[in-house]
């Protein structure tokens, strides 16, 4: 018989389990800048959004994906046509945790969610607003983020 209990448990548990695969302590002391100017940076982050692909991936150190047990980002594609992964993990970034890299660097077991044409009425620094400085397990995780981004 399932119980209250038992249901406490199993989010205890895949609490864990996401604190140990989807951004805790995988971005620390790690960063890999592709952009080293500061006007590089101010280019990208005032650039427009043409399309966005909402997207999932399986935790780190898993195959698959279990709902929410997954990690989550928006992959961006700009006038230029280069594509930037937008998405926040706890550890990923220094002053905030949602983060920007090119999306070159992302795995191939990224899957497309959805997709949506904003006709440049965005920018790069709208889906990081978006995304936000903070990092919370329970309350402004990864799938938070993404779905804010991809609700603008």
């Amino acid at each position: 018989m399932f119980s209250f209990k038992t249901g406490v448990t199993l989010v205890v548990l895949a609490m864990l389990v996401v604190a140990a695969h989807c951004g805790v302590g995988e971005g620390t002391n790690s960063y890999n800048y592709d952009l080293h100017k500061m006007s590089d940076l101010t280019k990208l982050y005032n650039s427009k959004v043409y399309v966005a692909d909402r997207m999932t991936r399986p935790l780190s150190g898993m195959t698959v994906q279990i709902g929410p047990l997954s990690h989550s980002g928006v992959r961006v594609t700009l006038e230029d046509g280069t594509k930037w992964l937008v998405h926040k993990g706890d550890g990923y970034g220094i002053s905030s945790q949602t983060v920007v890299v090119h999306a070159r660097h992302m795995a191939n077991n990224w899957k497309i969610k959805e997709t949506k044409n904003f006709r440049g009425s965005k920018t790069v620094s709208d889906f990081v607003r978006a995304g936000g400085t903070d990092y919370s397990l329970m309350f402004d995780n990864c799938h938070d983020a993404s779905g804010r981004m991809f609700g603008q």
